[in-house]
């Protein structure tokens, strides 16, 4: 079984398109396309449903996948292992981030890595959690940092680097800000200091005092959401949702403009613009910052290395 021809297979499926595929992999379509009918005529069935938009895989096309994506992870995961024991210090690493922070936290931590580990190409991806998830099940990605409740895990291998606090934000013109300043009720409980930051008390919300306002909160599939409705659930309303987003800094944006409240992870509460009030949730809602894996994966010295710059960026 010729590696190159798998690695070829996967990613036409991965692109859904031999067009895309061939760009990705520096190969003409015609040659790619030539590889993919010498392996349906050598096993004697199409791996493809062609269509004009795309390209999904029939039922003996799936199984060729699935058995092909294991060829490949444990070829990496050999490599891996040999690196390692001859401590070559050479290799790849695909490493997923959200974007935003996630970015912002790359940009930090690789100089670091490059200058211990200049011999290994780290492929960054910048990607939703939910996708992470989905390409570490698939053995298409090395490592996701996530935020996410523990309810969010999936079956793959989870290691906690830190804690993170949920907070409402408000104009600070809002008549409701001076009434629960003026209270001084600070939340008790632990606030979870990252990125070297000393914990900050704010004073409590009362939510009820916010039912009727609009919102501005992250789009439902991202994992902050789910946590979010959670809050306003218990609170007994639901939130008049303005505006959807996938950018926390949109939610900023949108609240130092006076248009509404939102909520937002404790990293952002750090470097608050002027002319927004930060309160705590009663609950003192939070949610782990994690490095996930491929269950029963390999972890090479370098992805543990690359881990343990992540969680001193965190902590």
């Amino acid at each position: 079984m010729d590696l190159k021809q798998i690695e070829y297979i996967v990613k036409i499926d991965d692109e859904h398109s031999i067009t895309r595929a061939a760009e990705k992999l520096f190969v003409t379509q015609s040659a790619l396309n030539q590889q993919l009918l010498r392996l349906e005529k050598e096993l004697g069935a199409p791996l493809f449903h062609r269509s004009k938009v795309d390209m999904r895989p029939t039922e003996i096309g799936q199984v060729y996948l699935d058995n092909a994506r294991e060829i490949l992870r444990i070829k990496q995961r050999t490599y891996n292992l040999i690196n390692d024991m001859t401590d070559a210090k050479k290799g790849r690493l695909s490493i997923g981030f959200t974007p935003g922070r996630g970015s912002e936290m790359f940009t930090h931590v690789y100089p670091a890595f490059h200058q211990a580990y200049p011999n290994v190409v780290v492929e960054p991806h910048e990607l939703s959690v939910h996708r992470q998830q989905q390409m570490i099940s698939q053995g298409n990605l090395d490592i996701g940092f996530q935020t996410l409740s523990e309810r969010q895990r999936t079956d793959s291998e989870y290691i906690k680097l830190g804690e993170e606090e949920i907070f409402l934000l408000v104009p600070s013109i809002h008549p409701a800000v001076e009434q629960l300043t003026a209270a001084q009720t600070v939340a008790p409980g632990p606030h979870h200091a990252t990125n070297q930051q000393p914990a900050v008390p704010y004073p409590i919300a009362n939510l009820a005092l916010f039912q009727y306002e609009p919102f501005v909160l992250m789009y439902k599939e991202s994992t902050i959401r789910a946590i979010t409705d959670e809050i306003f659930r218990k609170s007994g309303f639901t939130p008049n949702v303005l505006f959807e987003t996938a950018s926390n800094n949109t939610v900023l944006s949108m609240i130092e403009a006076n248009l509404c409240c939102g909520v937002v992870p404790e990293y952002y509460v750090r470097r608050l613009p002027e002319g927004i009030s930060c309160f705590a949730f009663a609950s003192h809602p939070s949610w782990d910052i994690v490095a996930n894996y491929r269950k029963n994966g390999y972890l090479s010295e370098a992805a543990k290395y690359f881990i343990e710059l992540v969680r001193e960026f965190w902590t």
